[in-house]
């Protein structure tokens, strides 16, 4: 999925309200990680997600999460990744232009 500048300035600002809900910790991406995240981005299309891991596994973790998803990867910033994917049926975020 391709973002505009426009619109991940956008999606960024409705990040800072936004709480982690799905966190990645010592056993890594495991299978029911990735189903939480698809839970989630189904549900709420923008959410962050928390990486606790040193910042080469992090980096790693968030493009793997935003390429199997196939979701945007929005921004990262320490330890939070947040990402994007559009509800293919009820889209609840109107994107800018």
């Amino acid at each position: 999925m391709d973002l505009t500048r426009t619109q991940i300035r956008h999606l960024r600002g409705l990040c800072h309200q936004l709480d982690p809900v799905v966190m990645v910790a010592d056993k890594g991406l495991t299978a029911n990680v990735r189903a939480e995240v698809e839970l989630a981005l189904d549900s709420h299309e923008l959410i962050k997600v928390k990486l606790r891991g040193d910042r080469e596994q992090r980096k790693a973790w968030a493009e793997d999460l935003a390429s199997s998803t196939g979701a945007a990867p929005v921004q990262q910033i320490g330890q939070v990744v947040c990402l994007y994917r559009r509800h293919p049926e009820n889209p609840r975020i109107q994107l800018p232009r």
